[in-house]
């Protein structure tokens, strides 16, 4: 079982790039194989139709999409920015949701199955931003798993390394990794 995990984000002492690691180590205890990706990496245009019909997809996109379709899954850190996603994680999802000449459409998306986490220093968590996230997957056809996770406060749950410092949120992170581990498992019996 391969894991895709990434944050929508890429301030580079961002809460959720922090919460995503947190996330591939807990997967990786659960027993999942884990890729990390790092957006930063991935620099994309606005999606626009007509950049798309004159120059085709920017070979970042496509490189990122290709990440998503050889995965299993994935789990996405989002931050939450006025009560939404941030558009970065939006544009990433246009992109990578286009077809290319022989493709089907949501090739990278259709039929995965995902975990949607977020932390945030308000008392939310970021929980607005991640219904709107979970509505979007769900729409292309991903199975999001209904355990979600919001980490409140942000700015106190993490210690200097990065590691979440609350014992409560550790344990919610761990059961979100298990309960992504067993729907893929199931997905892949059922489908076997």
């Amino acid at each position: 079982m391969n894991v895709l995990v990434f944050a929508g984000s890429i301030r580079s002492d961002s809460y959720n790039q922090k919460l995503a690691r947190a996330a591939a180590t807990a997967l990786q205890e659960a027993g999942a194989d884990v890729t990390f990706a790092d957006l930063k990496a991935y620099p994309m245009p606005f999606y626009d139709g007509d950049v798309e019909a004159s120059q085709g997809m920017p070979e970042n996109a496509r490189a990122f999409k290709k990440i998503l379709a050889e995965h299993d899954a994935f789990v996405i850190a989002s931050p939450e920015y006025n009560g939404s996603f941030p558009a970065l994680l939006k544009n990433v999802i246009d992109w990578t949701s286009r077809p290319e000449t022989g493709e089907k459409p949501l090739v990278a998306y259709r039929g995965k199955t995902a975990a949607i986490l977020s932390t945030s220093p308000g008392p939310g968590g970021g929980k607005r931003g991640l219904k709107q996230l979970r509505e979007l997957l769900e729409m292309m056809g991903v199975d999001v798993i209904p355990a979600q996770l919001a980490i409140a406060r942000a700015g106190e749950a993490f210690d200097a390394a990065g590691e979440l410092r609350r014992p409560d949120d550790g344990n919610a992170l761990n059961r979100l990794a298990a309960d992504l581990v067993s729907a893929v498992r199931q997905k892949s019996a059922v489908l076997a």
